[in-house]
């Protein structure tokens, strides 16, 4: 291919029968650019979304062959996306603008209030991107591990995936109050439907008087988490409640990843949220990746201080 001349590019949405080609272009990209092969070993980052929305998966065929696609998550009145790849033999060929400007016009139809991403916090090229379609940096967001502790505090824990029909109804109802008051129209409700519907993990429900908080969780090959790990996609305390109750939310994870097998607690937190950053340093919990959020408006949503939420928008 003539390397100056642009390829004839479509986005459109993905297709099943496209999932692995683009899981492929994906561990393709992220190894190179990282330079660790194998990044992802057995998690599954688009077949798990794709199935919970594939009318939000967006593919860029170049010439005719798949080149990259990306994933849009709606959470209420708040989308992000990713992860965004492209084919590393068509890098630098317009292929990811393309799909930025296609993951625009879906957040714009959807009438989010806020539009997110996780990216490398070291690399200018991906936040130069980003920040063409309105994006900023803001706070550091760290992905924490620790190993699973076995003593953990169970009271008040409960699971979702046991719950009879008409409590789980009760019990999403109460999720929602949660994130409302966090963010207004915040709604991780499809996440925890997913991770029920496909086998995922399970969410913890930390009950008090009332639902006092929740999380959502990943375990296993094949999901967000990958072999050994229970992974927290999205953890949240009512506003009202402080470091005791965040105590116990961890708990309660730490519990539900001893019950899947996982040995390794996995989950991302912004250090906006400066309590609950500190809180998992005090528990031992240590950085290895550490990314940025890029937020569009530049302002914080639920990442801020006083806040208990784990989440990191990969």
């Amino acid at each position: 291919m003539d390397m100056k001349a642009r390829p004839r590019l479509t986005v459109r949405q993905l297709r099943e029968n496209e999932l692995t080609a683009a899981d492929r272009i994906l561990r393709g990209a992220f190894d190179r650019f990282t330079g660790i092969t194998n990044l992802f070993a057995d998690k599954d980052y688009l077949r798990t979304r794709w199935r919970a929305a594939p009318d939000r998966a967006i593919a860029a065929e170049a010439n005719g062959r798949l080149a990259g696609s990306n994933i849009i998550t709606l959470w209420g009145s708040l989308g992000f996306f990713g992860p965004l790849s492209v084919d590393t033999a068509l890098w630098d060929q317009g292929i990811a603008k393309g799909l930025m400007e296609t993951t625009i016009d879906v957040l714009t139809a959807a009438r989010v209030r806020h539009a997110a991403l996780f990216t490398f916090a070291h690399s200018p090229r991906h936040q130069g991107l980003y920040q063409r379609f309105g994006f900023w940096p803001r706070y550091l967001t760290p992905i924490l591990q620790r190993p699973v502790s076995l003593s953990a505090n169970l009271s008040g824990l409960s699971r979702f995936s046991q719950l009879e029909e008409r409590e789980r109804l009760a019990a999403l109802q109460e999720c929602r109050q949660i994130t409302d008051a966090l963010y207004e129209g915040l709604d991780v409700t499809s996440e925890i439907k997913a991770v029920l519907e496909q086998n995922l993990g399970d969410t913890v429900l930390l009950q008090g008087q009332r639902l006092d908080g929740f999380a959502v969780c990943h375990a296993g090959p094949g999901t967000e988490a990958g072999s050994g790990l229970c992974y927290v996609k999205f953890g949240a305390l009512r506003p009202d409640l402080d470091e005791k109750h965040f105590d116990r939310l961890i708990d309660a994870c730490d519990a539900l990843a001893a019950s899947l097998g996982a040995t390794q607690l996995e989950l991302g937190v912004n250090m906006a949220c400066h309590e609950a950053y500190r809180r998992l340093c005090e528990r031992g919990f240590r950085a290895g990746l550490i990314g940025v959020a890029m937020d569009r408006p530049n302002e914080p949503a639920y990442n801020r201080a006083g806040v208990f939420a784990l989440s990191d928008w990969r």
